[in-house]
């Protein structure tokens, strides 16, 4: 009995270790986010993927880098072939022996392609009516959606973003965070000074070049702008026609700025914009290269108004709801835990179809318009389905 009783405390001890360990810091995945990190955060200044969850994706499904697959395919989210897919293929054991992979020649593309794989499936549509910080919808969502058959799949990605705190990598993307200086080095990821807000500073190359397909220059403060007209052959009328500027407005540049020699595209070659600190709608249109007018429309905004710090404003498609103003709210969370950052933007509500249930119905319930309900879940026609879940935005 005596031995028996020894053998138990021996288990238990190796239980409790083996659990304590778990819940560590593993080397392995450090080293993952600090080599990725950076390509998280500008992936989802591009698209809207939150950095955490790309991050938490990556991690699990490569076992931080280190799994067969990412070795011999460079595939960091264990997307399958699907139809349509023309790249190149590896096979690999998953759930069934020899499934088909998609393989690309670096990680950057493996990154860009599930963003876009994401933005593109009608399946992930909800998940970008989210706030941007909600890591545990996301989570949940993509269980829901089925991007995974693990019945564990959610509450790994949660687990790997609190312990890691891959949080800080989605506020730094919405620029609610600065960037840490140790951003190019390896090593543990920093503890950020989450009181501090500052906007990452952009080199613009010398001479012309181009954002969004349109041809442009960085003209240093203290210029006068009919010179930079005569250097390229417009006239002072159109160039401040493409750059949102009226006659006598700017006739010397305060500051240093982008100057447009053409006129900005209706939509920006990104799909959202975080708002960054000290920053205008007019800053914004000038660095994505939109005109301000679109700018307006598509967020529902005025002339005048100024977005709130880490607010998301859309370049391609027309926003759901206006973002939070400045001054509406508090923009800085100084404890970012996931509960009040959550709490901190209750823009929408979901809601279940009942049985018999119209939009007129639920329009009336919520005090919206039947239209917008269908506006805000893309339906194209007023008839609903018993079980099906609607976003309604609820400011």
């Amino acid at each position: 009995m005596e031995m028996l009783r020894s053998l138990f405390y021996i288990v238990t001890f190796f239980v409790g270790l083996t659990n304590f360990a778990f819940g560590q810091q593993s080397a392995a995945v450090i080293e993952y986010i600090n080599a990725y990190r950076q390509l998280a955060i500008e992936e989802m200044q591009r698209t809207g993927v939150p950095a955490s969850i790309k991050l938490a994706q990556g991690i699990h499904e490569t076992e931080a880098g280190r799994s067969d697959l990412v070795l011999k395919s460079n595939n960091h989210f264990g997307i399958k072939c699907k139809s349509g897919w023309s790249g190149d293929k590896v096979y690999h054991d998953d759930d069934a022996s020899g499934e088909c992979f998609r393989s690309y020649p670096s990680a950057i593309d493996s990154y860009r392609d599930h963003s876009d794989f994401l933005r593109s499936s009608d399946r992930y549509a909800f998940l970008f009516r989210l706030a941007p910080t909600d890591y545990k919808g996301w989570a949940y969502g993509l269980k829901k959606a089925g991007y995974a058959t693990n019945i564990k799949y959610s509450q790994i990605l949660v687990n790997l973003i609190e312990t890691y705190n891959l949080q800080q990598y989605t506020l730094i993307a919405m620029g609610k965070l600065p960037v840490p200086e140790d951003m190019a080095n390896s090593g543990t990821p920093s503890v950020i000074n989450k009181a501090e807000v500052l906007t990452p500073v952009v080199a613009y190359p010398d001479g012309v070049f181009q954002i969004n397909e349109t041809r442009v220059v960085f003209v240093k403060g203290g210029t006068s702008l009919l010179s930079v007209a005569n250097a390229h052959d417009l006239s002072l009328a159109r160039l401040l026609e493409f750059n949102d500027m009226t006659q006598g407005e700017g006739d010397i540049l305060a500051e240093d700025q982008l100057i447009y020699l053409q006129r900005k595209r209706k939509t920006g070659a990104n799909l959202f914009h975080y708002v960054q600190q000290e920053e205008t709608l007019y800053d914004i249109a000038q660095a994505e290269g939109i005109r301000y007018e679109s700018i307006l429309e598509l967020n529902h905004l005025e002339v005048g108004m100024t977005p709130a710090v880490g607010e998301r404003i859309f370049l391609k498609d027309k926003s759901p709801a206006r973002p939070l103003l400045a001054g509406a709210a508090p923009t800085v969370d100084t404890t970012y835990s996931a509960t009040a950052q959550i709490e901190a933007t209750p823009t929408f509500t979901r809601h279940i179809v009942q049985n018999k249930e119209t939009l007129f119905g639920i329009g009336r319930k919520y005090g919206v318009s039947p239209e917008k309900i269908r506006e805000w879940n893309k339906l194209s026609n007023a008839s609903l389905k018993t079980g099906q879940e609607l976003i309604i935005y609820t400011n």
